[in-house]
């Protein structure tokens, strides 16, 4: 019996070769919970623009996507842990962090796949219009993200960081906080809808433009195969139509050809 086990594993070892099977290939993607780009449906099914573009160019690349919810601010750490492989979360990519070192520095970014801005959210009947109207206010902002070094900007207001983008909007809607600053990207997703109907940006105070990109490891040869898989996508119309369903389609970049100068 052993003898008989021992020769159906020895050819189906064989034939396996001969029909070229491989281990299959994974890529960890670090998120954050931040609608439209990575969030959860009714279904409880991770979906997004994110989400999905991501599952796109590493499908072409041969890898299957497991994505990793992570801590914000511990981004760079998992990353160069290798608990994750890269972080692609709506990651501005054209700043500086709070340290004021500059991102491209610690990671290696991808092209730019989307435009974004930080804005200002307050409440409706907070009075807040201007920078001078912030000044003795509590402000919230994502521990480690663009949106914390943009608030710290502000003169005068007393800041606390929070675990996620999320929360700052529900720190302002219940009044612990005046004022949150966010992403453009999940601001309208969020505010004057729903349970957020009485939020609102304040258009005066919201950044220049910034962009998103994927943060790689510092050498990553995945960087240029991501590129390479952004431009194709970009042309054959797939990141239009994803931008189109998930409403970011007046921001989302699909022509590459500069940035690959």
């Amino acid at each position: 019996m052993k003898k008989i086990l021992a020769l159906i594993l020895a050819v189906m070892m064989i034939v396996c070769c001969f029909a070229g099977c491989k281990e299959e290939k994974t890529i960890v993607v670090g998120y954050t919970i931040y609608e439209p780009m990575n969030y959860l449906d009714e279904s409880g099914k991770l979906v997004g623009f994110d989400t999905e573009l991501a599952e796109a160019v590493f499908g072409n690349l041969g890898y299957k996507v497991v994505f990793k919810e992570i801590q914000w601010e511990n981004k760079y750490t998992d990353l160069n842990s290798d608990t994750i492989d890269c972080i692609w979360n709506g990651f501005t990519c054209n700043t500086a962090d709070d340290d004021g070192v500059l991102r491209s520095d610690k990671v290696d970014f991808s092209y730019n796949y989307m435009e974004n801005r930080q804005v200002v959210v307050v409440k409706k009947d907070s009075g807040i219009a201007a920078a001078a109207d912030l000044n003795g206010k509590i402000g919230l902002a994502e521990s480690g993200s663009a949106g914390e070094a943009y608030a710290k900007g502000f003169e005068g207001i007393v800041f606390k960081g929070a675990v996620k983008q999320t929360d700052t909007l529900l720190e302002v809607n219940s009044s612990t906080a005046d004022f949150a600053v966010v992403d453009a990207q999940l601001a309208k997703s969020y505010v004057g809808k729903g349970d957020y109907a009485n939020l609102m940006i304040v258009d005066a105070l919201s950044s220049d433009v910034e962009y998103y990109a994927i943060g790689f490891k510092k050498g990553s040869e995945l960087t240029a195969n991501v590129n390479a898989q952004l431009s194709a996508l970009g042309k054959d119309g797939t990141i239009a139509k994803l931008a189109e369903k998930y409403g970011v389609a007046t921001t989302a970049i699909t022509d590459f050809s500069d940035q690959a100068k």
